[in-house]
This record gives structure tokens, sequence and C-alpha cells, in this order.
């Protein structure tokens, strides 16, 4: 893991181009799988029927691809440190692919490079290079570009 302290928002300018984090490891088990496609109403075959999901050219149940999306939160509260920010708001996301399945039982991480940073009233809207990684393969599983609002 490399947590990165950013003490101001401005701080991020030069930094552009950088990664400037890497999170830990989360585990993606089949109760975590099954609970989002509770939460989601997404329950196709291939992420919650272990059995068919055997026979299949992944030869395992996969994870939803916005469930992998829907870590970067997780992800980034965890390595960004960012004490100046009273409030951070999710603006969106820009160019996302899923470039390669997560098996069941992978363990899933997030890279952090500065995009963009603009100034907004009383902030900065930060756009984030984010790579998620499946430990041991050498394909992400997703990369997004990551749209916050930050306010100090």
């Amino acid at each position: 893991m490399k947590i990165a302290e950013i003490k101001q928002l401005a701080d991020l300018k030069g930094m552009i181009g950088q990664e400037i984090a890497v999170s830990d490891w989360v585990s993606i088990t089949q109760a975590r799988i099954d609970k989002f496609a509770e939460a989601t109403g997404d329950f196709q075959w291939i992420h919650v029927d272990v059995e068919r999901a055997n026979s299949s050219p992944f030869k395992s149940t996969i994870a939803h691809g916005f469930l992998t999306l829907s870590l970067i939160p997780l992800f980034s509260a965890e390595c960004l440190r960012l004490p100046s920010v009273k409030m951070s708001v999710n603006y969106g996301t820009n160019k996302v692919r899923f470039t390669h399945p997560v098996p069941v039982n992978s363990r899933l991480r997030g890279r952090f490079a500065v995009g963009e940073v603009e100034d907004i009233a009383g902030g900065a809207q930060v756009t984030m290079a984010v790579t998620i990684e499946i430990e041991g393969v050498d394909k992400p599983a997703c990369v997004a570009q990551s749209i916050s609002r930050r306010y100090e």
C-alpha cells in the first residue's frame, strides 16, 4: 500500500500525470458478489450460479463489472489522505472499461494517478486515473477516470 498525504488540494496540481497512491488488497468473495446482486437486482448466472459458472469459460463465478467499479471509493478512502478537505462528492466517471474478468476469490486493489485538477467554488474538481488490479494477473480488471468534487 502507498498512502498519499496531500495537505492542500492545490498541491495536486503539481502531481498531474503521477501515480500518487495504491490501496491495499480487497477480497472478492462469493458473499460479496451475492450481496451486490441483491443490492442491484443483477442476478445474471455468471455472477451467482456457482455450479453453472464452473462449466463456463471462466470456470467460476465472476464479479459484476459495476461491483469492481464501486470499490473505487473504498480504495480511495484507504490510501488518499486530504486533511484540508471537509467534504467530497462523487461527480462521475469517464472512460470506464472492464478489461479483465474478476474470478471469485480474487483480490483487487486500486492505483491512483492524478489526471486533472480544476478549481471550483470552495474547492476543486479532481479527476483521477484509476487502475483496478487483480492480484497475480497482468491485465487490470478495470480502468476508469473517477471525478470527485472536493471542498476545503
